[in-house]
Parts: C-alpha cells; structure tokens; sequence
C-alpha cells in the first residue's frame, strides 16, 4: 500500500485539518527525514498553501484546528500546534494552545523546525534622544565629560566621528576625542 493509499484510509479521504474533501495532496511534515505515512499528513491545497506561504495566511480559515488538534495521530498533532503557534497573535489560538497537551517526543517533533521560538531580543544603541546609534556614525557631546585618566575634559558640543559600538554594553559606545580612544555614555550624546 502506498503512502498516499495509507493516508485516505486514514482521513477517510478529508484534508487531517480542516476536513475539505476535494484538492488533497500528501504533505512531508518538516524535518523531513525517512518518507513513511506517520511522517505525512493529508492535506487540501488551501492548507498546504497556507503553510508553505505564511503571507497568504488567513486566520479564520484556521480555526478548524479547535477539532483537528485532538486528533490521536501525532502528525496532525505537531501541524496544529505549529498553525496556532504562527497565529498565536490573533488571541484565539493561544486560548487553544494552552490546552494542547503533546507528548514530550511529539512536541519535541513540533518545536523541531523553530516555530514558536522567540527571536532574540537584540538591544539597541540609541543617543539622548532616542535616534538608533549605528557603528560609524557621528555624535556631538551634549554635555561636558571629565574623561577619567586622560587628564582632560571633553566640552559640550565635541564632534566624535566614525563611533564604535560596544557590543557587550548599549549604554555604551567609543570613539575618538583628542587623539584618545575613550568609551562614552549613550546618554551623553546625540546623534549628528
């Protein structure tokens, strides 16, 4: 029996999402590894298209996922825990979400592509103002700064090109004041 064969008779020939019985296909579910049923999902083009071009997705048409999501097949499982994570921020799905219980191989399974990881929050260097300091950029002191070891103070209204971030720190950048290499509050300067 093939794959495809095995699917229908599974789905008793409706898409395992959202039950549409016309333009179904057999979908690999992501990481694809060996090719057998347990690893494939049947699928209606609407869904399949949905998946593949998150752009195109339409939130309503994911509510069928309410009954798909208790489905016993752990492939059904893992692809409707993925659809309500990518829409969690409509509200609904998360309601659902937090219901969903899956077995820690099968979540395993579902986390396995990223979905529902957070990007890292990666934080900025702004100037006294708020304004985005970028790594070259140009800054005029606002205030004047006792520069420590230097023997020296930098007056307000000092010009300091081609600025470094410091990477570790976003309150924090460098740059060139008198010839010497100094590190400066962000909160001390304003972009030019």
């Amino acid at each position: 029996m093939s794959i495809e064969e095995k699917l229908i008779k599974r789905s008793e020939s409706k898409c395992e999402l959202c039950g549409a019985n016309n333009n179904l296909s057999v979908y690999k579910v992501p990481p694809v590894g060996e090719i057998v049923a347990d690893r494939c999902i049947y699928l209606c083009n609407t869904c399949n298209t949905q998946i593949e071009n998150p752009d195109t997705m339409d939130s309503n048409h994911w509510r069928c996922l309410n009954d798909s999501m208790w489905s016993e097949e752990p492939v059904v499982q893992v692809m409707s825990w993925r659809m309500l994570t990518r829409l969690r921020g409509e509200g609904w799905p998360q309601d659902l979400l937090d219901m969903l219980y899956l077995e820690d191989e099968v979540m395993s399974w579902a986390k396995a592509t990223g979905e529902g990881e957070e990007a890292p929050l990666v934080e900025k260097h702004v100037d006294s103002t708020g304004v985005e300091l970028l790594s070259g950029d140009s800054v005029v002191l606002i205030k004047d700064l006792n520069v420590k070891g230097a023997g020296f103070t930098a007056k307000r209204g000092t010009h300091v090109r081609r600025i470094s971030l410091v990477s570790d720190n976003p309150d924090q950048i460098s740059g060139k004041i008198n010839g010497q290499q100094i590190i400066i509050l962000t909160k001390f300067v304003k972009k030019s």
